[in-house]
């Protein structure tokens, strides 16, 4: 195949971003926007039984003689950080939604995204052959989930309860569909006349409130041409003053060519992206790394956007060198020898480099989306011990093509913790380890975090005396155990007068009486305990450090076990965001997991979205999140953090007490 030529064109090349809710047809749209560019034609019904998607896909074309870079991002909300790395790679955001208001609230995930991206967006409402909605209500049920200003570019033409066309509102000029063919001029039909000249000027009055040029020609009573509300548009869209709104069906291929011309009229370059993000036109080639994936035999390719060209295969920067340059316009890699300032390219062999990895110099201010805090664990362990050295170099290939990923070794239970944004996040991240390395891996709940306390004071005389010939082994205790306030940790004193101990022993005391609090009796490390060396007795050549150890080790453990211990649960300080029509499900979810509700109120920035904040114990926070979203239509999210220390019910005491027992 042909070397792409990705500077080819009267515009230089530019990247958009489509994104949505699963079920919208964002990957649709795009085998549609490639088929219309001269890709592969599609066969009719394939995409219907397309899986969920869990990786960007990168597509390459050319559409009149320009280089275009499409981003498919995963519609489900466990892995919108895929979609907020494509969006650092991108110059435009197309926002793909369905045409029902009930399900406009969906996109509020990808909406928010795209306003903390500063990219210009384009909403284009799918599937318009299934439209019963009246265009108006669709949009202002999207404008309640969005800050910015949402703009029709569009009226829809119906004809039998079926849109049938549209009449494009900038140049009052209508067109009728052809499934998979371009759209045929016709006359603005006479039934919708009235209603499109009010919502072309209703479109002009726009423009108008944010131009004083635009506003003094309306109201000298001009009317602006249309290569003139073009030029306005244009701007405010890059401005990010409003966001356009257009209708089609891609699984038809209507309105897909009238997006590809906006889109190619309305995307900003990218050296005006650039510029926004803080580049210098000038300098030597630089890049940012969006995305790394290890494919196969391919190795190891960092998807990344040449800023500042041109970038050449071999290339170095500091430790990295480029060793391979690849574009994706058709079903295989096409390695090409340089990318031109805004290319997005897949670069081989760029060891070291992860997701934000800047290739080159001059972008001290370039930054990169942070993931999300996870929301979801599971303890991993290869099946097979003998696996466990390719276990954790897999893990750590996986990590770098996914930073919200997170793995960590639980000192306290031993436990090795695999993290992310849910079951379907880690499932897909075991399946990747199953399938790209060949290695299965056995999954349980994390160990809970317990620990143990006591609720009385008791009196320990512990001794020691052995003697095996030669020098024996003496050392004499009286040991105070007693509990204090909750989170004022452990504390040794001695009340040693007259010698009873000698002082060089009463460090190794010390040592050994918070040795001792590592395990209690329930087998959990004890806090909140003070042990005091209240009298004790020495030989003058048997006692030793080590003998003095021992019997405060064997003092200690009958003391806890007498002293009435307490089984402790970490409680985690939780704060819930939802919309606030499932406020009341999220309480009830929170209460239903021994939470405390401690307040609720709006979102900061997001009107109609609440933040509900509890305690809760953390013990209850293992699959919450399953449960959170199946009550808030897969939109809640939480974060949490350790709280306090509290004592565990009865019935978690009396299993863990039953589960020790069994163990001795």
């Amino acid at each position: 195949m042909p070397d792409v030529q990705p500077h080819a064109g009267p515009h230089g090349p530019r990247a958009a971003a489509l994104i949505g809710p699963y079920g919208s047809g964002k990957s649709t749209l795009c085998d549609a926007l490639l088929e219309a560019a001269g890709g592969k034609p599609r066969r009719e019904g394939e995409t219907r039984t397309r899986e969920p998607g869990t990786d960007t896909r990168l597509a390459h074309c050319q559409f009149l003689g320009e280089s275009w870079a499409l981003l498919d991002c995963p519609g489900s909300v466990e892995f919108l950080h895929e979609t907020a790395m494509a969006l650092a790679m991108a110059d435009i955001a197309v926002v793909v939604a369905e045409p029902d208001p009930a399900r406009t609230l969906a996109l509020r995930p990808a909406l928010a995204l795209v306003e903390a991206s500063g990219l210009p967006c384009i909403v284009f409402i799918n599937k318009a052959d299934t439209m019963t909605t009246p265009p108006q209500e669709l949009v202002e049920a999207l404008q309640a989930q969005t800050q910015l200003p949402l703009v029709p570019r569009q009226m829809p033409i119906m004809e039998g309860g079926k849109v049938v066309g549209y009449v494009d509102l900038v140049s009052e000029h209508a067109y009728r569909y052809r499934a998979r063919l371009p759209s045929e001029i016709i006359r603005i039909p006479a039934g919708i006349a009235d209603a499109e000249h009010a919502a072309h000027d209703a479109l002009v009055d726009t423009l108008a409130d944010r131009d004083d040029t635009l506003l003094e020609q309306v109201i000298s009573g001009s009317t602006p041409t249309s290569g003139e509300l073009f030029a306005h548009l244009r701007q405010d869209l890059a401005a990010r003053n409003l966001a356009e709104v257009m209708f089609g069906a891609a699984e038809l291929s209507h309105g897909v060519l009238r997006l590809w011309k906006s889109l190619r009229h309305d995307t900003p370059e990218a050296t005006a992206t650039a510029a926004r993000l803080g580049i210098a036109p000038e300098g030597p080639p630089l890049a940012q790394v969006g995305k790394t994936s290890y494919a196969g035999q391919a190795g190891k390719l960092c998807y990344a956007r040449v800023w500042r060209g041109p970038l050449r295969d071999g290339a170095s920067a500091g430790q990295l060198r480029v060793g391979g340059i690849f574009t994706f316009a058709g079903p295989e890699m096409q390695k090409v020898p340089q990318a031109a300032t805004g290319d997005l390219v897949a670069l081989g062999r760029l060891e070291g480099a992860t997701p934000g990895t800047v290739f080159g110099e001059g972008a001290a201010a370039l930054t990169f989306p942070v993931p999300p805090p996870p929301v979801y664990a599971l303890a991993i362990a290869a099946a097979d011990r003998k696996d466990d050295v390719r276990l954790s170099a897999a893990l750590q290939k996986l990590l770098e093509e996914d930073p919200a990923l997170t793995l960590t070794r639980d000192t306290e239970t031993g436990d090795t913790l695999l993290t992310g944004q849910g079951e379907a996040h880690l499932g897909h991240a075991l399946d990747r380890l199953a399938k790209g390395w060949g290695l299965t891996v056995t999954t349980a709940r994390p160990k809970l975090r317990l620990k143990e306390t006591i609720r009385d004071t008791v009196l320990e005389h512990s001794r020691l005396k052995r003697q095996t010939g030669g020098h024996g082994q003496f050392a004499d205790v009286k040991l105070e155990v007693a509990p204090r306030g909750r989170g004022e940790g452990f504390l040794f004193t001695d009340r040693i007068t007259g010698g009873a101990v000698p002082r060089q022993y009463i460090p190794a005391v010390a040592a050994a009486a918070e040795e001792a609090m590592r395990k209690g009796p329930f087998g959990y490390p004890v806090v909140d305990v003070a042990v005091t060396l209240v009298d004790g007795t020495f030989h003058a050549v048997d006692s030793s450090d080590m003998a003095f150890r021992t019997a405060t080790r064997n003092g200690i453990a009958e003391a806890l076990a007498k002293s009435g211990p307490v089984l402790l649960e970490p409680i985690h300080h939780v704060t819930v965001t939802a919309p606030n029509m499932y406020t009341a499900n999220v309480q009830r979810l929170l209460t239903g997991r021994r939470g405390q509700i401690l307040g609720y109120g709006e979102t900061p920035g997001q009107p109609g979205w609440d933040n509900t904040e509890a305690l809760i114990p953390e013990a209850e926070t293992h699959r919450m999140i399953l449960e959170l979203r199946s009550q808030t239509a897969g939109l809640g999210s939480f974060v949490h953090r350790f709280n306090h220390l509290a004592e565990a019910p009865p019935q978690l005491a009396e299993r863990i007490a039953r589960e020790t027992a069994a163990k001795t």
